[in-house]
Formats: C-alpha cells, structure tokens, sequence
C-alpha cells in the first residue's frame, strides 16, 4: 500500500466536486458494461443488492459524496479520498473509523485488464456495494481496528485475512455452486471467469490457513477461500483473530502454488 505509485489522484473543488474529463468516464462505462453482464450469474446476491442501492451510473464515475449520502444512512460508512496507493497505518485507521479509501484516478487504457494498483473502480465499483451490508461493513470495522492494534510484523499476516476475504473471498453454497463478494474479482471480468472455472483449488474457511497462505498480487490467484455465507464474517469477527496470528507463526507459511516472481521472466 505504501509503494511507490505512477497514477495521481484528482482533487476535489471547493464544493468536493472532482470533475473527470471525458475518456475517463468513457474508461469506467466500457469497464462498467464489461464486467455488468457476469454479475447477474456470478456476484453474490448482497453485492448485486448493494450495486441497486448505491444507484452507480454506468456512465459516469460516480461523485464520492453520493456514495457517501447511501452508506452513511444505511451502514454508518463514508469513502475516503486518497491520493493513490497508502500506508497500511493510515489503512488502518480509516477502516477503524468506517471510512473506505477510494483513490481518486481511473485506470489508464495500457492497464485497462491489468491494474498494478487499486483505482476508482476497483474501490467503488468492487467493494462499495457491500458496504450496505450490515455483515461486510461489520467485518470491515473490526478488521480495520484490529490492524490499528497490531504490531508491523502481525500486519502482514493480517493482510492476507483481508486478500482472501474482502479482496477475493467467494462464497461456495451447500449445492456447492459458487458466487463472487470479494472486491478483486468482482472488479475484473478476467480474474471472474477464472475463478468460476475449474483451474484454481477452492478452500472451506479455516482461519489459520488463511493466515499461513502466501500470494501474489500480479498473477490470478492459484487459491481462493470460501465461506459459506456472507452472514459467516459475523462469525470471523467473533474468533480471536490474533491466537490465531501466533499460531499461524508458529506453524509457518504453507508452500506456495506459484513460481516467485524473481524466476518469471
């Protein structure tokens, strides 16, 4: 989060109005309707709920304030302007205070499939919708307290919590069909259909597992975690997340299923 970053965030007016120029609007309606038609079979019938109540233009890139007019009477969150990518303290201590970042710049078309780093369409479009969610936006708070807490050394296995859960969480039904509430997937139509194939290994939930998983941020994930419902982030919330921080320690990280990114050419 706290890397360098290529992309600089527009700022707002004195109003807090941020006006985008034409071709990016045009950049989030053509990844808008790209990725609209798998939602309806895909996305989790919470986030496709959310998407309606947040009422988001598949036109225009969206003004903060609006999104802000919803989530605050219906979950008690706001976004959060941010100048690109941030620290993970600074992460932190927003999601403490129920407020979401949201960087401020849309993709550039040479990344328009593949993002190096969160935009506005990740962020609003990918998560935003669940943030009406009474169990999504919960889990959000009590993680972003949590990682306020937490030493430098346990945010790092915390960080993989939030990848494999709000990043790229699915959900697997007792008829052991899937469905997407994970931000990451739900933002790209690539990483999509590649989850609800038949390449990647789909894991139940299990904490410390979640917790001793390594990952790449640069390829499609080998290994996604699934709960069974979104009602299971309640049940999250209440383990003691940090006993299970040592204990994933302790234990060590599980080998990882991908090549290191130093011998891929």
């Amino acid at each position: 989060m706290s890397k360098e970053t290529q992309y600089v965030a527009r700022l707002p007016d004195e109003n807090g109005h941020i006006a985008y120029p034409t071709e990016e609007h045009e950049t989030w309606q053509a990844l808008y309707s790209r990725q609209l038609g798998n939602l309806a079979k895909y996305a989790c019938a919470e986030y496709q709920q959310g998407l309606i109540d947040l009422g988001l233009s598949p036109n225009r890139i969206p003004q903060l304030s609006d999104i802000d007019n919803v989530l605050l009477e219906m979950t008690g969150w706001k976004t959060a302007a941010v100048p690109a990518l941030i620290s993970f303290e600074r992460f932190f201590q927003l999601l403490a205070h129920k407020e979401f970042p949201v960087a401020t710049f849309i993709r550039s078309k040479d990344e328009f499939d593949y993002l190096r780093e969160p935009d506005i369409f990740h962020e609003v479009f990918g998560h935003c919708p669940l943030l009406t969610n009474r169990s999504f936006s919960k889990f959000s708070h009590a993680y972003g307290k949590l990682g306020l807490a937490a030493s430098k050394e346990d945010r790092v296995l915390l960080a993989r919590l939030y990848w494999f859960t709000v990043e790229f969480g699915l959900i697997q039904k007792s008829d052991m069909s899937l469905q997407i509430y994970g931000g990451g997937i739900l933002s790209s139509p690539g990483e999509t259909l590649y989850a609800m194939g038949k390449e990647p290994e789909i894991r139940p939930f299990n904490l410390v597992d979640v917790l001793r998983t390594p990952y790449r941020i640069d390829i499609m994930q080998p290994v996604y975690y699934a709960i069974n419902s979104l009602d299971y982030l309640d049940e999250i919330v209440e383990m003691d997340i940090m006993s299970a921080v040592n204990q994933a320690k302790k234990l060590g990280l599980f080998a990882p299923l991908y090549e290191p990114k130093s011998k891929v050419s």
